[in-house]
């Protein structure tokens, strides 16, 4: 198999599309989107696998359940392809499980999930580092010429997806917490209306009970303006 013939036109538009993010888009969902695209795109791969590292944290993910086990039993076994590449920082493969003697335990593994070769390669991005493997029925499925350009192409596109994906998050998270902020700010005004038209204090006194009460029962203002406009609801 030549190499150019890993990297597919498929290929590649499948994983330029991880970069296009929806409201529901998620790190999970970018992992699961790009092992769906090595499966489809990668002439003789039948399924492939993500692990995000995040120091001792991991998020796996796959194309297929069976392959999402896989990798939670390697990790567990301690020892296989993924656990090597992970370890040492690089491309690791194997062309057919039943002749590896490597790693003994992990035949039986891949095996069982009806896997005869395996390629991983690791991506590091930033502080995460990013375990991809790419697995086949068949034995000798992933040339190492060929490994070597889908490598940099994965590299290069991963980085790319992570970074949009993380800027997007953070993106999503101030929108979050601002429209929090600004749900607490209406709710204290409520409060505070209440307390003024009650005891006839101004804003700036009506605020500073709220506070003092909130100290004293050790809640936040916010949670304490959200019960007294609820209790001022029901009671009218």
């Amino acid at each position: 198999m030549e190499a150019t013939m890993m990297v597919t036109p498929r290929l590649a538009r499948e994983l330029a599309g991880l970069g296009r993010l929806g409201a529901d888009s998620s790190t999970e969902s970018v992992l699961r989107g790009l092992t769906t695209a090595l499966a489809a795109g990668v002439p003789g791969c039948s399924g492939g696998s993500a692990e995000q590292w995040r120091g001792d944290r991991v998020l796996v993910s796959g194309s297929h359940s069976e392959l999402i086990t896989l990798a939670e039993e390697e990790r567990e076994l301690g020892e296989g392809p993924a656990v090597e590449a992970r370890i040492a920082g690089r491309r690791v493969s194997t062309g057919d499980v039943l002749r590896e003697r490597r790693w003994p335990g992990y035949a039986s593994l891949a095996t069982r999930c009806g896997v005869r070769s395996v390629l991983v390669l690791p991506i590091q991005v930033d502080a995460v580092l990013l375990v991809i493997g790419l697995y086949s029925v068949r034995a000798d499925a992933f040339p190492a010429q060929g490994s070597a350009e889908l490598g940099d192409m994965l590299a290069e596109q991963v980085r790319v997806s992570m970074a949009n994906l993380w800027e997007f998050e953070e993106a999503r998270t101030d929108a979050a917490q601002l429209h929090e902020a600004l749900a607490g700010r209406a709710v204290i005004d409520q409060a505070k209306g209440i307390i003024m038209s009650t005891s006839g204090c101004s804003a700036e006194a009506a605020f500073e009970e709220l506070r003092r009460v909130s100290q004293h029962h050790q809640v936040k203002v916010a949670d304490l303006a959200k019960l007294l406009v609820e209790e001022h609801n029901r009671a009218s």
